[in-house]
């Protein structure tokens, strides 16, 4: 189940083979005006960890797939993502807990649990997430200062639109996750999106801005799915 992300809701992803457990935790968090999007095995969920935009993760250590500490460790090291995992398990030793953190997570939840601390919980990491330090954006030689407006590249200042500004920013904090392009849509238009594909434009202007005058190319085009702002080696994503 995949939905848009609105302004100022935190977007989970909640990992768990058990149905039942998934529905009860999205109807906490949509009571609550935020966003959970399921996966019920290891190999799904990193599908929507690598192309989707979350803000926070739940993740069971027990799935079909691949397990939760597997994932962790793939998404850590492989992926190089650094998404807030809130990892969930019956396992409650000392131990376990330490293979967690050591795979990657940021927290642990023993199960059975109370959702009003899980709540908490996903509140707390993702606000430590978004603290005043992630003011300033930084791909390679790329930088955006959130406060300021003012993006760099190579210490050489670069004009946005502000449409291309937005663009950019969506870009940059999810880097190097792929941001589809409904989310980029709704992020510039809302619910009136236009005719024409004035998306396309925005990109040509933004990579005429941000590419074209520097050696490496950093804005790639996932066809079929959306953009990711990140370094590639892959020519293949351009």
């Amino acid at each position: 189940m995949m939905q848009t992300l609105g302004v100022g809701h935190i977007r989970t992803l909640v990992i768990e083979d058990n149905r039942d457990i998934c529905e009860n935790i999205g109807d906490y968090l949509d009571a609550r005006g935020h966003i959970a999007d399921y996966a019920h095995d290891g190999i799904s969920a990193m599908h929507l960890a690598l192309t989707e935009p979350f803000d926070v993760i739940v993740l069971d250590l027990t799935l079909p797939g691949m397990d939760g500490l597997t994932f962790c460790q793939k998404l850590r090291a492989e992926a190089k993502l650094g998404t807030p995992i809130l990892m969930l398990t019956a396992r409650d030793t000392l131990d376990d807990k330490l293979m967690g953190f050591e795979a990657g997570a940021d927290d642990y939840l023993v199960k059975p649990f109370a959702l009003q601390e899980l709540y908490a919980r996903i509140q707390a990491l993702y606000k430590r997430s978004h603290t005043k330090t992630d003011e300033l954006l930084t791909i390679a030689d790329l930088t955006l200062d959130k406060q300021t407006l003012e993006v760099t590249r190579s210490g050489r200042n670069i004009d946005l639109n502000p449409a291309c500004l937005k663009i950019l920013e969506r870009l940059m904090e999810v880097s190097p996750s792929v941001v589809v392009r409904a989310d980029l849509e709704t992020l510039l238009w809302g619910d009136d999106k236009p005719d024409s594909d004035a998306l396309r434009s925005h990109f040509y202007k933004l990579r005429q801005a941000i590419d074209r005058p520097f050696g490496q190319q950093l804005i790639h085009t996932v066809h079929s799915i959306g953009y990711r702002l990140a370094e590639l080696n892959d020519e293949k994503s351009r």
